[in-house]
């Protein structure tokens, strides 16, 4: 199969390519194939039984079988996939730049993007959570608020979602300097400028000016769950 395409100048990449290549291709549009393939991968490695693992000494591999399990499964297969990975592949915090990483056992100076770019896909999927944004997209997050201004990557944000009322949000420090400090974000696209209130994470609600649908909110650095509400 093409790995990709490229219509601009007609060119097809071939390479010869594994069954577990295409699954994350596959999902969206093919899902019993793909789940085929990944059982059979999941198989062969001994991921469904109880006895030692095999082949997953492999990062490639390894981060292929992490970022597809996480679309099929979040049972035992899954739990003993992690559990390997955080044995063998090098789990590391870098607690300046706030970054999670494996080295996956390459000895380089910087942690392989693509690798953990996989695994770390395949961790935070849930079953069908791959196939759900291309066949169910939720494009109302597009008319919803929206939050800018960030001081990343200084801060990030933990929560910054719209339940269609509610506007929940948590700041999260990239490392210790800059715990339990305050940081300002832009919120725009509010549905009225009427009666807003933020909830605080001690249960103190603080009265918001909005004007034209955008505010601009103060929030404390610690991973506290604020609420932006109407009240």
């Amino acid at each position: 199969m093409d790995l990709y395409y490229d219509p601009v100048i007609d060119e097809h990449v071939s390479t010869p390519l594994a069954l577990m290549a295409p699954v994350w291709y596959l999902a969206p549009q093919r899902t019993d194939m793909a789940k085929s393939a990944w059982e059979m991968a999941a198989t062969l490695t001994g991921l469904f039984g109880d006895g030692d693992l095999v082949g997953l000494d492999d990062p490639n591999l390894a981060s292929l079988l992490a970022m597809q399990t996480g679309d099929f499964t979040d049972g035992e297969a899954k739990t003993r996939l992690w559990e390997y990975l955080d044995e063998t592949h090098q789990p590391q915090w870098d607690n300046d730049l706030g970054e999670f990483t494996f080295g996956f056992g390459l000895g380089e100076p910087h942690p392989r993007g693509q690798l953990n770019a996989r695994a770390m896909a395949g961790w935070v999927c849930t079953p069908g959570a791959w196939s759900r944004i291309f066949n169910n997209p939720n494009l109302g997050k597009f008319d919803g608020p929206t939050v800018s201004g960030l001081d990343f990557p200084r801060v990030a944000m933990s929560e910054a979602w719209w339940d269609g009322a509610v506007l929940h949000l948590a700041a999260h420090a990239q490392n210790s300097s800059v715990a339990n400090t305050q940081t300002s974000i832009h919120v725009e696209g509010l549905p009225s400028d009427d009666g807003w209130g933020l909830v605080q994470p001690t249960g103190g609600t603080t009265p918001i000016a909005v004007s034209a649908g955008a505010s601009q909110l103060d929030l404390v650095v610690d991973g506290g769950h604020y609420e932006l509400r109407q009240l």
